[in-house]
């Protein structure tokens, strides 16, 4: 009798495993070989992978998009990427430079790239490393531009974006759903913390002792020009006394000082000439005209003899 047993116990009844998981050599962007400028992988969080990888994971039954975790064993420092081509060398992959400084690795090192599963991030948050990141006008916008060339996000990383040919890094604070969260196709509320270094401007807290200029001491004026005040001289007295002939002036009110009164419509170059005398009322010069209008031969003449009437 033919027995069934033996044939699952054949390499090819087991089914190829479905993780991707090897060593490379890591290097940095700037040593990929080729005439081509590949400086826009520095500006991403995805690497560039050799065409066996590519034979290997087309035989996998993995999800897609690939992403990918690197681990430096000797450091036990790791971090998740994406890749953006199959185009290195056999045995070597190329990292953005900012990833090879997170996983503590130099030129040459040993990587461990495995294929991972990540959740569709819905939260993140940053920390800028520098307070020069608050001199962007709309930093929300221009993350969310830069994140394009990401794949996904670990909590710990400082990444590496580039914004008017200068280098942003930011450190990954929080993210939401997991510690590792794929950001590809996603609607990920953005949060930004206090970038590092950042000191809040001191508010200097209002005196309330101080007086203000409403309730203040109104003596201060008294070497203000007043002009004149009635019945403030000293008297004499016909007997030639000089009891009682002290002045004794009314106390100063705060009506008393003339305040300039500001001009609001004043304009830079413009030299404006304010008057304190009121304006005079406008004439109706037509009525004047008719008054001292000349008109000839309008009088009324006059006779010696009055004119009678006959019999």
């Amino acid at each position: 009798m033919f027995s069934f047993h033996h044939v699952f116990d054949h390499p090819m009844g087991r089914g190829f495993p479905n993780r991707f998981s090897t060593q490379y050599r890591c290097y940095s962007v700037s040593m990929l070989a080729g005439p081509n400028d590949r400086s826009d992988v520095e500006k991403g969080g995805k690497i560039i992978m050799p065409p066996s990888a590519l034979d290997q994971l087309s035989r996998l039954n993995i999800t897609y998009p690939m992403l990918f975790k690197l681990t430096n064993k000797n450091s036990d420092r790791m971090t998740h990427c994406g890749v953006l081509e199959f185009v290195a060398d056999e045995g070597i992959c190329y990292l953005p430079h900012w990833m090879m400084q997170n996983l503590l690795l130099e030129e040459g090192g040993l990587v461990q790239v495995e294929s991972v599963n990540l959740m569709v991030a819905t939260y993140s948050k940053f920390q800028p490393q520098s307070p020069d990141f608050l001199d962007i006008t709309n930093p929300k916008a221009v993350l969310e531009n830069a994140l394009r060339n990401f794949a996904c996000l670990t909590t710990g990383d400082v990444i590496a974006i580039n914004y008017n040919e200068k280098i942003y890094e930011l450190r990954v604070m929080e993210t939401k759903p997991d510690k590792a969260v794929s950001i590809i196709e996603c609607d990920m509320n953005v949060d930004f913390d206090a970038p590092l270094g950042y000191k809040e401007p001191e508010r200097r807290a209002q005196n309330h002792d101080e007086p203000t200029e409403e309730d203040g001491d109104h003596s201060s004026y008294a070497e203000m020009e007043m002009g004149f005040r009635a019945f403030t001289g000293s008297g004499n007295r016909l007997d030639g006394k000089t009891k009682g002939i002290e002045p004794s002036p009314a106390p100063l009110t705060p009506s008393d000082f003339k305040r300039g009164i500001p001009n609001y419509d004043f304009k830079v170059g413009r030299i404006t000439f304010i008057r304190n005398s009121r304006p005079q009322p406008r004439k109706n010069f037509e009525d004047d005209d008719a008054l001292n209008r000349f008109i000839a031969f309008s009088g009324q003449g006059q006779s010696l003899r009055k004119k009678g009437r006959k019999p």
